[in-house]
């Protein structure tokens, strides 16, 4: 192994990422040293990044300069002196989501909801996020990273790390459905069902064993193609449609729907949210999972009368990564719709600036450094 290794750094918002030579970094006791195979790309990160502050000033960027990189898959290079059940030469998915390991919510196996959680390669939950950053500097934009031993992810022999890198997208789906206690028998509508989140989440419902799966698109084309994936099961409408009540359970028994799942973005109008809510039973339960940001007026009455529950869901625990995992080597969550576009490291910046065409959730852009 050499004893440097190639990373994309970003010095400055709306500037070139520059490709550099860094030490490889050595993993701590309890680390790994994992040699990245493939890194998922979000398709707008320039503006993401570029609008960030504006967006989501309460969620802190790492300081710059800094190696970026979400979803990254690859082989353990090397382990630390008290690392366990891992071993040189696994498959993993590293799970990016940091926690400090010791307030409440981290002693109670709830990561999630640690103070200081944090994205390695992207951005914090909170004004602490800059202390872990520093522990793991390093996302998926370069040759190797290191991450605790308690956030990888085995990946079975089946799952080729470009499908292991869309785990974050699958996973935010996957764990919001959990949560609301998806199973056999199920129904559950996706607002924005053709989209990256929400395409995930409906084969996560029917992995799971949703009976119906309802789901809206802008795009009617985008929208026949999610269909066709399980036509017996999906059941699909344009998000203009005026009455997403009545259509549902048209399609469904006379019913409401058990869960909303909201995986519309951060830009989408919050009557898109209220009218999804709308498509529920007594008793269901919506999550959303996009972050859209126009303030809500609920109508609480209804909320309360029809003992409807509202959650918000933030990305998925390692437990729930290993089990979704498990479920695609078995062939129960099924991604050979995914199709990948790979390119190498060198060519990050003219690869952000002209990516092709994204074809609605089905596209996955994966950096292989």
């Amino acid at each position: 192994m050499n004893s440097t290794m190639r990373v994309a750094r970003l010095h400055a918002i709306n500037q070139p990422m520059k490709i550099e030579e860094l030490p490889v970094p050595e993993p701590r006791p309890t680390d790994v040293l994992v040699e990245v195979k493939a890194c998922n790309i979000v398709p707008n990160l320039p503006n993401v990044l570029a609008s960030y502050s504006e967006w989501f000033p309460q969620l802190p960027l790492p300081k710059l300069p800094a190696t970026f990189g979400l979803d990254s898959t690859g082989v353990v290079a090397a382990v630390g002196s008290h690392v366990t059940d891992v071993a040189v030469g696994d498959r993993v998915y590293v799970n990016p989501g940091l926690s400090c390991g010791s307030c409440r919510a981290c002693r109670r196996n709830q990561d999630q909801n640690c103070d200081s959680y944090t994205f390695m390669g992207y951005f914090s939950f909170g004004v602490n996020g800059q202390r872990l950053y520093d522990a793991y500097p390093y996302g998926g934009l370069g040759e190797y990273l290191t991450a605790p031993q308690r956030n990888l992810v085995k990946l079975p022999d089946t799952v080729s790390f470009e499908g292991g890198a869309r785990f974050g997208y699958l996973g935010t789906g996957y764990s919001a459905l959990r949560r609301a206690g998806v199973g056999p028998g199920s129904t559950v509508f996706i607002n924005g069902i053709s989209g990256t989140l929400g395409l995930g989440t409906c084969l996560s419902a029917l992995a799971m064993g949703a009976t119906r799966v309802f789901g809206t698109g802008r795009n009617t084309e985008l929208l026949g193609e999610v269909r066709r994936i399980a036509p017996s099961r999906i059941h699909v409408v344009p998000a203009t449609s005026a009455d997403l009540r009545g259509w549902t359970r048209e399609h469904n028994n006379g019913e409401g729907v058990d869960v909303v799942i909201d995986a519309l973005g951060p830009e989408a109008p919050a009557d898109a949210y209220l009218n999804a809510l709308e498509t529920l039973r007594r008793g269901g339960i919506a999550v959303n999972i996009g972050g859209m940001m126009e303030p809500l007026q609920l109508d609480m009455i209804s909320v309360m009368t029809n003992q409807l529950t509202i959650l918000g869901s933030a990305w998925f625990s390692t437990a729930e990564a290993q089990d979704m995992a498990d479920l695609v080597g078995t062939g129960q969550l099924d991604l050979s719709i995914l199709e990948h576009h790979t390119f190498p490291l060198e060519k990050i910046n003219e690869a952000l600036n002209d990516l092709p065409a994204r074809h609605g959730g089905f596209t996955n852009f994966i950096c292989v450094p």
